[in-house]
């Protein structure tokens, strides 16, 4: 009941006007509180809820983890200390080398060595912590430099012609520079030879077991990979069978991977400058696909300029040219190594 004041106007209670003024402001801090509690109840949960999933997932599937050994029967051959997966086709005629791009296995060259080797001698080699090789570090273009001219000199190579697929251009270019007159020559091959990043600092986020959860699943599954093979592929491939997905996870399962990944992305896929390219004074060429959507045939034009060549154009390839185009690639290469020792020594007419 309210009480009239003497102008006749109803006026509250102290008590009920105190009540009615503090009782909303003492409820929103409630159920802010409240909020909160639950919040931070969900989010406890589904972290222990995805460490126990990481735990029990990656202990499931350790068993998928193997020698390489167990997945390629080889060839291998110890360079720098450790067990390095190559393949080699031909026995006659100036020996060529070849290098992959980020996670290609050395047998995605299989269909132009074979074209090659009627007049090569054609080596691949995995470069690590791709495909067979042991994944044993450094995982840097000054270490993978240094493990290609070594396994040349293993082999007896004199003078090889090199060529880099994409990651590999840029190992390519930089023996070029650092041995020049025992290098032939230099493909750049849908790479343009420059660094895709620095140091990732979000691989230091990358943390155990939640990190090798996220790296078995993503390569262990045959969409996304497929999605990937897609994009890679030309517009003109045929279709991707599940035979080609599971060849590509293979090497995923090759123990140590998910480690040597991890390494990688902390210092980044390295390269070198433009100025560095213009330094270059070994016969080279820039071949790319017509329809390589990974790289741009822009980046490739570019790098091309900077080498003072013309660029190459593979019609109808993507970016993994030598499983879309074998014969235009081996023809391309083949055609340049056949330039290469006819031209007289010192030549400049070698360079386009």
């Amino acid at each position: 009941m309210t009480a009239a004041d003497p102008a006749g106007e109803s006026t509250e209670s102290p008590k009920r006007r105190f009540s009615r003024l503090c009782l909303p402001r003492r409820g929103r801090p409630w159920i802010r509180h409240r909020w909160l509690r639950w919040t931070v109840r969900v989010l406890l949960g589904l972290f222990v809820l995805g460490t126990l999933f990481s735990f029990v997932y990656n202990l499931a599937t350790n068993g998928d983890q193997k020698p390489a050994s167990a997945l390629y029967p080889g060839p291998y051959v110890r360079i720098d200390g450790r067990t390095v997966a190559y393949r080699e086709l031909g026995s006659r005629g100036s020996p060529i080398i070849m290098l992959g791009g980020f996670a290609e296995p050395s047998w995605v060259w299989q269909p132009v060595m074979q074209r090659l080797a009627l007049g090569h001698r054609v080596y691949a080699l995995d470069l690590p912590p791709f495909g067979y090789s042991e994944r044993k570090g450094p995982y840097t273009l000054s270490g993978w430099t240094s493990l290609v001219r070594d396994f040349a000199v293993h082999f007896g190579l004199r003078r090889p012609l090199i060529v880099g697929h994409s990651l590999g251009a840029a190992v390519a270019v930089n023996i070029g520079l650092q041995a020049p007159a025992n290098t032939a020559g230099i493909v750049l091959l849908d790479g343009d030879a420059l660094p895709v990043g620095g140091p990732h600092g979000i691989a230091n986020l990358f943390v155990n077991p939640y990190y090798t959860t996220l790296f078995r699943l993503v390569t262990h599954s045959d969409w996304l990979v497929h999605k990937v093979l897609v994009q890679a592929y030309g517009p003109d491939r045929r279709p991707i069978t599940s035979a080609q997905v599971d060849e590509f996870e293979r090497a995923f399962r090759v123990q140590g991977t998910e480690k040597g990944f991890h390494d990688l992305f902390r210092v980044g896929v390295q390269g070198l400058t433009l100025g560095d390219l213009r330094r270059l004074k070994v016969p080279r060429i820039v071949a790319w696909g017509q329809h390589d959507t990974v790289d741009d045939i822009k980046a490739g034009r570019t790098s091309a300029q900077a080498l003072g060549v013309k660029l190459t154009v593979i019609p109808r390839a993507g970016h993994l040219s030598m499983l879309d185009e074998p014969a235009a690639v081996a023809k391309v290469i083949g055609s340049f190594a056949a330039r290469i020792e006819s031209a007289p020594s010192g030549s400049t007419a070698n360079k386009r």
